[in-house]
């Protein structure tokens, strides 16, 4: 079937690339600094006709309609250069450009903030961009391991035993946090769980980041902030192919094979971009007793992104990929889940995707898109300790060993429309408005627990926003979302302020919005964990309410550009307040002996602190990007995390500083280095095995790459090697649990020990 559904796409995007012959052409090239440049687009503005300059900076456009144009010259690093040109029908006009090198790229295009496309410097709201060649240079294999070099994230792993992670923004754990594939909300309560490890980086294009609850038009549980991951979307014709082999502290393997390729259309109307990723690694053991801290993994992804302009200013984009992962942690791997002393094994198969349909009309003021998006999970899972050989539970482990099921799915359906008042009282203002759709099903059971989630969230979400530019300098973003869900009683109101001032090189916002999470189970109380010799589990109380959230935040950014250099940084406050906060308390054990944590209402907590990042680049050839976070997380009155400890008012697991920091360097000879580092303070986690609160070290996990590429210009290729250093100080946890009855939460400290790595990449020029 899908070979099928493929065929039909392909064979509808050959259709349309067919126009009638006019034998009205342009031609020509384009330089900069006196040197061809190769696959610069070029484009009729407004239209569908396009194509990219050759190997040797040459182009040609043809068939084109007789008549006055403006023809655009683009290329990443250079400014974009538009020049009109007159056509008679039947003859050739040759047009050339000489492009200007950008100085760095400090206004990039997103979309995240505002649900609309802005400059960076334009937007009302913070959003930080990283793009897929960063992760690349940095050696980050997966999504999780690359949102760790963002300014106001950590990374952290939560299980000793299956490695889950969980994404932190601004103080908040993961299920405050919302991921967006393409910008659709389709990564489930669930999905976050382990899809953050699942999602390679060969996949993504760019990842867009707004921290806070300003992002709440994309859904108000978004009270930490919204990551936004962009998946590669076809430019050119072009193909690449990278493995790498790592070596995990001289002990254990970790190999990965990627490829990429796109190709588009002559007349650019039509492109499809595929991606696969292969993933083998070995299990590791670091305090030699027998079970591993790091799980054995096996990926294999693959996918593709195509687009369609079936008629000027309409366009169609698809999207599909599907993901499987098996991953198993503990001892005994090679036989059974359940003859193993303890252990956790997971066979994940994921499918993501969706459809878009977008139209500018009315002079390009107005603007309507409408998209369908989905995803399904089906997963196989075993967590289990093997009892003493005697005691009571020996003979019903192998009677009824506990493994489980469960089935994922979620659906996103929505529309937004927007214009453009070109004269608005004073200056100009764009008007949104949207309605989506949210549908999300998790039945997730272990029949020897007696474990059964059977959850069906269900959302109608509708937002109207006003972006208007006063002036120049004055931009105010208003607005507000009403969301009706179906585990929360009441039409859920959330409004959102956003203001930016813009002075030369200086800008100036300050935000304030609501949100709400509402009373479910998200990643982590799905995740069962060991503790004490037995397992741990998240119950919902009765009579869970929903939470609330205000939030304000206030920043400064500046950027100083000269010809050879730019310097910048940023200065963000931030305040989160959280009313019937959620907590988790210890609530004794059930009839089967399991440890159970009741998610239950709070009084309230509140979030706040401030980041700087500064940022820095020289000629284009070295590049620094720094960030910091200084914070401090409560709850209002104590939390009893055990039933045998005093509580405590301070959020768990949540250090008081992090940041990170990149270092780049590239050169037109070929060389290219990459020095990269993540900081984390101390921080309060509970041990469970002991029933005590361990305070942990601070750590900083530095990493290197250095790389050299060499063209084959002859054959259209360049071939890159690269070998590098993960974690050099090898500054990995050094205290962790031993035995089967270890607590797999009890963990902390970087992802992995020193790794040294080595690769080959095979790219088309």
């Amino acid at each position: 079937m899908k070979k099928i559904l493929f065929l039909i796409l392909f064979g509808i995007m050959v259709t349309l690339g067919f126009a009638q012959h006019t034998d009205t052409n342009i031609f020509g090239d384009v330089q900069s600094k006196g040197e061809h440049l190769p696959f610069v687009s070029i484009y009729i503005k407004d239209s569908n006709k396009g194509k990219a300059t050759d190997l040797t900076g040459h182009y040609m456009l043809i068939d084109l309609p007789a008549g006055k144009h403006t023809i655009v010259a683009n290329s990443v690093g250079f400014k974009p250069l538009e020049k009109e040109v007159v056509l008679e029908a039947g003859k050739s006009v040759e047009v050339n450009f000489v492009l200007e090198e950008h100085i760095m790229a400090i206004d990039d295009i997103v979309i995240t903030g505002t649900k609309t496309f802005k400059r960076q410097t334009d937007s009302p709201v913070i959003v930080n961009v990283m793009e897929g060649k960063v992760l690349e240079m940095i050696q980050a294999s997966t999504l999780s391991e690359g949102l760790a070099f963002q300014p106001g994230m950590r990374m952290e792993t939560d299980c000793q035993t299956c490695n889950y992670t969980q994404l932190r923004m601004n103080g908040l754990g993961g299920g405050y946090s919302q991921i967006l594939i393409n910008s659709r909300p389709v990564f489930s309560p669930l999905t976050g769980l382990y899809g953050l490890e699942q999602i390679p980086a060969n996949m993504i294009e760019r990842i867009e980041v707004v921290r806070g609850g300003a992002s709440a038009l994309y859904g108000a549980g978004a009270i930490g902030g919204t990551v936004n991951v962009i998946t590669r979307l076809p430019d050119r014709n072009v193909y690449a192919v990278n493995t790498s082999t790592s070596v995990i502290n001289g002990d254990a393997s970790d190999f990965m094979l990627n490829a990429n390729a796109s190709a588009v259309s002559d007349r650019r109307n039509a492109g499809m971009s595929i991606f696969a990723s292969h993933r083998k690694r070995d299990s590791y053991d670091h305090n030699g007793d027998g079970y591993s801290e790091m799980a054995k993994l096996k990926n294999n992804s693959f996918g593709f992104n195509a687009y369609l302009l079936p008629a000027p200013n309409h366009k169609i984009e698809f999207n599909l990929s599907s993901m499987y992962e098996y991953r198993y942690g503990g001892n005994k791997e090679d036989g059974p889940a359940f003859l193993a002393d303890q252990s956790e094994e997971r066979v994940h198969n994921v499918l993501m995707g969706g459809v878009d349909y977008n139209v500018n009309f009315n002079e390009n003021l107005s603007s309507f898109a409408a998209y369908l998006a989905g995803q399904t999970t089906n997963r196989d899972h075993y967590t289990g300790i093997m009892p003493d050989e005697g005691a009571p539970e020996y003979d019903n482990h192998f009677k009824e060993p506990p493994y489980g099921i469960t089935d994922n799915q979620t659906y996103v359906g929505g529309i937004q429309l927007n214009h453009m008042f070109s004269h608005f009282i004073s200056g100009s203002n764009q008007f949104s408005f949207g309605a989506e759709y949210n549908y999300d099903m998790v039945d997730d059971e272990i029949k020897a627990y007696a474990y059964f989630l059977d959850q069906e969230t269900k959302n109608f979400g509708t937002f109207l926003q006003s972006d208007w530019s006063l002036t120049r300098k004055l931009t105010l973003l208003t607005g507000v979302r009403a969301d009706k869900h179906n585990l929360v009683n009441d039409l859920v109101l959330s409004p959102r302020v956003s203001a930016l001032f813009k002075q030369n090189q200086w800008q100036f916002r300050a935000s304030w919005s609501t949100g709400f999470r509402a009373p479910q189970a998200f990643d982590a109380d799905m995740h069962i964990a060991f503790a004490g010799g037995g397992i741990q589990r998240v119950e919902l109380a009765e009579n869970l309410k929903a939470e609330r959230s205000k939030s304000v935040s206030t920043s400064i950014n500046y950027d100083y550009p000269k010809e050879h250099f730019v310097l910048g940084f940023t200065l963000e406050g931030f305040y989160t307040k959280l009313t019937d906060a959620f907590i988790l308390e210890e609530a004794g054990k059930n009839a089967l002996g399991n440890s159970i944590l009741e998610k239950r209402n709070g009084e309230g907590s509140m979030v706040k602190g401030a980041t700087v990042e500064i940022r820095a680049n020289y000629d284009r050839k070295i590049q620094l990007e720094a960030g910091i976070t200084l914070q401090n997380s409560e709850y209002e009155k104590t939390v009893e995390w055990s039933e045998n400890n005093p509580g405590i008012k301070q959020y768990l697991r949540t250090p008081d500083e992090y940041g990170y920091y990149t270092l780049t360097y590239s050169s037109r000879s070929g060389i290219s280095a990459a020095l990269s580092g993540v900081y984390t303070g101390t921080m309060l986690l509970p041990h469970y095995g002991r029933d005590e609160l361990i305070k942990s070290s601070s750590f900083i996990e530095n990493n290197v790459k250095v790389s050299y590429q060499f063209n084959w210009l002859a054959k259209g290729v360049g071939i890159e090697i690269f070998t590098g250093l993960q974690n050099i100080f090898n500054e990995y946890q050094d205290d962790f649990d031993t035995g089967k009855n270890r607590d797999s939460g009890y963990v902390y400290g970087p992802a992995r020990p020193r790794t040294v790595f080595a690769g080959l990449k095979l790219i088309s020029l």
